[in-house]
């Protein structure tokens, strides 16, 4: 089961976060949030397997940090 890990405000930054979760070998999906005219804009959560939340959240915890 996929589970979101973090809501990003746009989709420049979800796709950022997903390059760094996938660099550190984690499967990763976006899915946009609300109505999908908002385009580039819009919120995107960011989703991982159930089994790999906790490692999710410590990377992005030091990757939002710096």
């Amino acid at each position: 089961m996929w589970t979101v890990v973090y809501i990003a405000s746009n989709r420049t930054i979800a796709e950022m976060l997903r390059g760094i979760l996938e660099g550190e070998g984690l499967l990763v999906m976006l899915r946009p949030v609300g109505t999908p005219h908002f385009g580039e804009s819009g919120s995107v959560e960011i989703l991982v397997p159930e089994s790999e939340v906790e490692e999710a959240h410590e990377i992005l915890s030091d990757a939002i940090r710096k």
